[in-house]
């Protein structure tokens, strides 16, 4: 499995307890993602994939196994330490935008930069760029509620990306869409990701849009396979 990967994971497990008695989420998965390589993840419905989103995106910890970032490995970290590699290196996009409803499209964008401690004219000035590139530059200054579904998924993938994330980790992010809205959506996040070179893995009930990745994986049954 590439030591040159952006993302590793290898041998991951986890379960949970359940009536019958321990259920197993993950077994002995392993994933490897290359920077600028977009990695589409299907499985029906509780088959653990938003367990294994979690689990690469420093939410949560695996019960065996290990995973690297840039070969910085998780395991160990204080919950400080993952918060930090959350903020700096991984950009998330879920199937809701989590918008702040008060702030602006380019208020939104910026608030991760901002976070981070940079200074509001250069946070802007980020957002403002990476709204361009999404083609949303001309509703920059609305709030989230004058903003169609499609648009505000725009927004969310803006403020993703806009602290340049060495991984993209996207979970579900056309699924409350139409058709339509769903691959400018997806469309502007893979082209944005990969100008960026970011690793994206993305996991998707959408055949159509897993396709137009990189690589098809399917985890089924607590195992990840080829597609």
């Amino acid at each position: 499995m590439g030591d040159g990967a952006v993302l590793v994971a290898r041998a991951v497990c986890k379960s949970y307890a359940s009536p019958a008695g321990d259920l197993d989420v993950l077994k002995q998965v392993s994933l490897a993602v290359d920077a600028g390589e977009f990695v589409s993840i299907v499985g029906e419905s509780g088959s653990g994939k938003s367990t294994l989103l979690q689990i690469l995106g420093a939410l949560d910890q695996a019960d065996g196994g290990e995973v690297c970032l840039q070969k910085q490995a998780f395991e160990g970290l204080s919950d400080e330490a993952r918060a930090t590699i959350r903020n700096w290196h991984i950009g998330f996009v879920y199937q809701e935008h989590h918008l702040i409803p008060e702030l602006t499209a380019l208020e939104n964008v910026a608030l991760p930069l901002l976070i981070r401690g940079v200074s509001q004219g250069e946070a802007q000035a980020r957002a403002w760029d990476v709204l361009h590139r999404l083609h949303m530059e001309h509703r920059a200054e609305h709030v989230p509620s004058r903003l169609s579904g499609g648009e505000s998924q725009r927004v969310a993938v803006a403020r993703a990306l806009v602290g340049k994330p060495s991984l993209l980790l996207a979970d579900e992010p056309t699924g409350n869409l139409d058709e339509h809205s769903a691959q400018v959506v997806f469309s502007a996040l893979q082209s944005l990701a990969k100008e960026e070179g970011a690793a994206v893995v993305m996991v998707t009930h959408s055949q159509h849009l897993a396709q137009q990745g990189d690589r098809i994986l399917r985890l089924q049954h607590g195992c990840l396979l080829q597609a």
